[in-house]
């Protein structure tokens, strides 16, 4: 077996390693957010704004070619599965560098959007680029780092992909203007040109085993199906309520509650307190309770914060925001240990090709039933979007309890 380097090790070198790792992390963040961040933009840019009360008049594009456009930007991630399942042959380091690039370079194409659908497309291609990035980071990260500080440097990944999405709302809302959202993606340049060329200082993680056997693509042993299940249905959920959570969180603030692009940023920026008191937590009690009950306590979390933030109100949403952000915190590392941990070296990137998928799944059917529930209710800064939310986050939260069936992966040692 070969020696676990510690990126906790105080040596230039590993903690460039780290830096780098990190600073990928917050390039990759800041590019997949900013469709998020720009899409109420988009939205009036290439839409119509009139003065009735359902959710088309009010941001420009009806709920259901909200929904589509994300669904479809999400749909796309479907690919992550056989990028993911390169990274258990050609390496792991070889592919971030060039997923990250080119997901990089389509971001900063998307400023040259002549309709909304041209957007949806770029973000679609860009997205499992970007997506099989930040996993490989974090990949990377537990095969580098030691068993005790593991969730520790998984966190201050989440850290970075977390200034990332915090950085891309900063630049929303202070640069504003008809085509603002252009100037947004063209920064997208701008790591690739400084990060990127940087990776080639972080080492191929060694082979935790002697069988050097390598996963055909998107194969996972048959004896690890039922622990791939399980996850996969954890981040199904999870993308159920994260997609349209996050997905809508612009036109929601923006285009129903009217808040002002440079307020919506604030809470945003200020929600990155919440969420680094999140990953302490997640560091705490994914070492302590364990990864299962840490990822059940953060999903549960996630789903009662999110319905609240959509409940209707300016108060309701920064306050349910900030706290949803928390949740994330919280439940991030913890998922991401227990999805690498229970997985051997030889088919760990294909089986978080696998779940990308399913949590890809769930988040199609969340923005689908979201935006669907959106366009059949009257929308109002009272009501909110209180209906689409109840409906959507809540009733998968009791599949959690599945979490019972894979092992506690708290301590354990890699294969």
């Amino acid at each position: 077996m070969s020696e676990t380097i510690d990126l906790g090790a105080s040596t230039s070198h590993i903690r460039r390693i780290t830096l780098v790792l990190f600073l990928a992390a917050l390039a990759a963040g800041f590019a997949e957010f900013g469709a998020t961040t720009s899409l109420n933009d988009v939205a009036r840019h290439f839409g119509h704004v009139t003065s009735s009360n359902t959710l088309q008049s009010v941001v420009g594009l009806s709920g259901s070619s909200l929904g589509l456009g994300l669904a479809a930007y999400r749909l796309s991630s479907l690919a992550a599965l056989p990028l993911s399942s390169l990274a258990d042959r050609w390496g792991r380091t070889k592919v971030l560098r060039r997923t990250l690039i080119t997901g990089l370079l389509i971001t900063a194409l998307a400023a040259l959007s002549p309709n909304y659908w041209f957007f949806v497309l770029c973000f679609a291609v860009a997205r499992p680029l970007l997506s099989v990035a930040n996993t490989l980071i974090q990949i990377i990260t537990v095969e580098l780092a030691s068993t005790r500080l593991r969730v520790q440097r998984i966190a201050f990944m989440a850290a970075g992909l977390g200034i990332g999405s915090g950085l891309s709302a900063v630049v929303h809302g202070l640069v504003r203007g008809t085509d603002s959202f252009r100037w947004l993606f063209a920064l997208a340049l701008v790591p690739v040109l400084t990060i990127v060329p940087l990776l080639r200082a972080v080492p191929e993680p060694p082979t935790r085993s002697s069988d050097d056997r390598r996963a055909h693509l998107g194969v996972v042993p048959r004896e690890a199906w039922e622990r791939l299940s399980v996850v996969s249905v954890v981040a199904f959920v999870i993308g159920v309520i994260s997609g349209p959570a996050g997905g809508f969180t612009f036109v929601y603030s923006e285009g129903i509650l009217k808040m002002r692009p440079s307020s919506v940023s604030l809470v945003v920026v200020t929600s990155g307190a919440a969420g680094l008191l999140g990953l302490f937590a997640s560091r705490r009690f994914a070492r302590t309770l364990g990864r299962r009950w840490t990822v059940g306590a953060g999903v549960v979390a996630t789903a009662i914060a999110s319905t609240y933030a959509y409940s209707g109100g300016k108060t309701s949403f920064i306050v349910g925001y900030i706290l949803c952000v928390g949740a994330g915190g919280l439940l991030s590392p913890a998922m991401t240990a227990l999805c690498t941990e229970i997985f051997a070296h030889r088919f760990r990137a294909t089986a978080a090709g696998w779940i990308t998928i399913a949590g890809v799944l769930g988040a199609i059917v969340g923005l689908g039933v979201f935006g669907w529930i959106g366009d059949a209710v009257h929308t109002s800064v009272m009501n909110g979007l209180r209906v689409p939310a109840l409906v959507t986050f809540l009733p998968l939260v009791p599949a959690m309890s599945l979490l019972a069936r894979v092992p506690e992966s708290k301590g354990m040692q890699l294969e």
